[in-house]
């Protein structure tokens, strides 16, 4: 029987009313809509509050994983063509790899945060050798970084992380994102900032991030540093003319607008709070849900993206959740072995904790709209029906 509450959407706008008014007050100026100065200040201001010496403004979240490792490929990084991917992920995680013909193994995932399982990920080192290795932050949680920083610092693995998940979490006093080579977020509609289509990259590289500058715009050099815009112009002998259409590398065009930065730079003052509402959030469900599983790390701040648990009955209790206005989806992908666009390419690739979180994984709301009373709700509901998985 339906119940007389309000409905529990996934996620919430979080661009308000005022900030729309102000983005039409600008409009109305005629400003440059495309990639311009808003652009370079979003994401100067982005940058130092992530704690990072540069960031790259892009279309999206997928977007600043391929920029991101397109980049390493281009500029020559990687000994090889291996990589080390996470089971539980998202597929434009993976689906670059795939694009760009890298030969990718799957690491299964751990029990408590989910993310990449140490033991696995070092046999798979040991063994693969491989070049590069991304993990994700799932749900907001960081993984066991210390010991993956470790791993790969023994067997030379150059780390990446999708963070976009997890932004305004902290680990050890950093924010995620910053503690490998690079990190990419997103701020598509329902994550922890909006800029309605849009994602970033971070890293402390110089050289990094002037390829990654020009591999986002076509390949050229007009938005690089004066210093490589000469080393690269002197190299290749271009005249002044030529420059202007010259391509170093094989590029996207992969830009975001000023009109996504105007909003940007409004929603990044309202992180901290936000990331403040997420944790308090999660922390409500997991006391409510004692008998449930639920994500354990030791992330210093959680900034929790969503509720992930396991149950037994997911199908059943995905239903009765939705009769009663509250919305759900799996915990992310499960296993990214077992979906369609990887077994085309590979067949199908099982891991046995992964396989859990594929069969009885689910996550449900938390954003910035939830309200206490709305997690109580969620809670009971899922109390009423949901048998607990029991995770041996």
């Amino acid at each position: 029987m339906m119940n007389n509450h309000k409905k529990i959407s996934l996620a919430s706008n979080t661009i308000s009313l005022t900030e729309l008014d102000a983005l039409a007050d600008w409009i109305r100026q005629n400003p440059q809509l495309t990639k311009g100065e808003l652009c370079l200040k979003f994401e100067k201001v982005f940058a130092e509050w992530q704690g990072s010496k540069y960031a790259l403004f892009v279309n999206s979240g997928s977007s600043a994983n391929l920029v991101m490792i397109y980049s390493l490929l281009e500029g020559g990084w990687l000994k090889n063509k291996k990589v080390v991917a996470p089971g539980v992920s998202w597929v434009t995680t993976v689906a670059p790899f795939i694009q760009l013909g890298f030969d990718i193994t799957l690491c299964d995932c751990n029990k408590s945060d989910l993310g990449l399982d140490v033991e696995h990920f070092e046999d798979i080192c040991k063994k693969e050798r491989p070049a590069l290795a991304i993990l994700v932050h799932v749900l907001g949680h960081a993984n066991m970084m210390k010991e993956i920083m470790d791993i790969c610092r023994r067997y030379d693995v150059i780390l990446l992380e999708d963070s976009c998940e997890a932004l305004g979490s902290v680990y050890n006093g950093k924010h995620c994102g910053s503690l490998g080579k690079a990190g990419s977020f997103s701020f598509y509609y329902g994550h922890h900032i909006s800029t309605i289509e849009g994602g970033m990259v971070v890293t402390d590289d110089e050289h990094l991030y002037n390829i990654m500058q020009s591999i986002r715009s076509h390949g050229w050099s007009r938005d690089i540093s004066p210093e490589y815009h000469q080393s690269w112009t002197t190299q290749y002998n271009i005249d002044k003319v030529r420059d202007l259409y010259t391509f170093y590398f094989p590029g996207f065009n992969l830009r975001s607008t000023d009109l996504n930065a105007f909003i940007g730079l409004m929603q990044i003052d309202k992180i901290a709070e936000i990331v403040e509402h997420r944790e308090k959030n999660f922390k409500r469900y997991k006391d409510q849900l004692g008998s449930f599983w639920h994500q354990q790390s030791d992330t210093d701040i959680i900034s929790s993206f969503a509720y992930g648990t396991l149950v037994e009955n997911r199908e059943e209790t995905y239903n009765y959740l939705r009769e009663n206005g509250i919305e759900s989806r799996p915990l992310i992908c499960g296993n990214i072995g077992r979906h369609p666009f990887w077994q085309k390419h590979y067949g199908e690739t099982l891991l046995p904790n992964a396989d859990i979180i594929h069969d009885y994984g689910l996550y449900v709301p938390n954003h910035y709209g939830l309200q206490k009373e709305d997690v109580t709700y969620v809670c009971d509901r899922i109390k009423e029906i949901g048998h607990p998985y029991i995770w041996e």
